[in-house]
């Protein structure tokens, strides 16, 4: 162990929040402390960033009518999205793909305006923004999940009739809808898995060595 290493509980956690980590949908209603919240959001505020840009913004909905147009807006697309589906229309629609109503905290994140301005790392690759707010969520999503609390990310909506219940100014762009808050228990495996919806794809097929599709020699027999 080099001298910068965790102790080994403390490894262990942070693997154990990265195993245990699930997408929820179903949710025990409650509340999130303020304090705990709060704590929550910083630990999405240290997510890396790309040229430090911190391209996150929080914004939480309080109001239970604002909840109700947002449910309702998640709600045409996922009709939508059954219908694009084809053949899995029925499977899909017999899935629960959001808790807008059931969670303790509904939080949106958006990507704000102005976003051009930086370029440091994202010249050639402007969506290195999204990236970075992704990351913000993964460290939201972990801490939740260490606090006790469950999470799911909702990205069923039309994102400019969402900014237009959030009023968004021109340019910010809203990625996903949080679902936050206490949970009876956590999916033993992702929920899409646990309903065969997908399977988790095995890591080597995944990991290549020097060029696309030459596997790794970390996974040879």
């Amino acid at each position: 162990m080099n001298d910068h290493a965790f102790s080994a509980p403390e490894r262990n956690a942070v693997y154990r929040a990265i195993f245990e980590r699930r997408d929820m949908r179903h949710f025990n209603g409650g509340e999130v402390e303020p304090e705990l919240l709060r704590r929550l959001l910083l630990a999405a505020h240290h997510g890396p960033s790309v040229g430090f840009m911190q391209p996150w913004r929080f914004i939480r909905i309080t109001q239970l009518a604002q909840r109700q147009q947002l449910h309702s807006v998640v709600e045409a697309e996922r009709l939508l999205t059954a219908e694009a589906l084809g053949e899995r229309q029925d499977d899909f629609m017999r899935l629960k793909v959001q808790g807008l109503l059931d969670a303790a905290e509904l939080l949106a994140v958006v990507l704000p305006d102005g976003r051009e301005k930086h370029i440091f790392g994202r010249r050639t690759l402007p969506q290195m923004d999204l990236a970075s707010a992704s990351c913000a969520i993964q460290n939201l999503w972990l801490a939740a999940r260490a606090e006790g609390l469950g999470m799911g990310w909702v990205s069923l909506f039309d994102p400019q009739v969402v900014a237009g219940v959030l009023g968004l100014p021109a340019g910010a762009e809203v990625i996903g809808l949080l679902c936050l808050g206490p949970v009876a228990q956590f999916y033993d495996r992702p929920m899409l898995e646990q309903e065969q919806w997908a399977r988790r794809t095995a890591l080597a097929e995944l990991v290549f060595d020097d060029q696309w599709g030459q596997a790794s020699a970390l996974f040879a027999d």
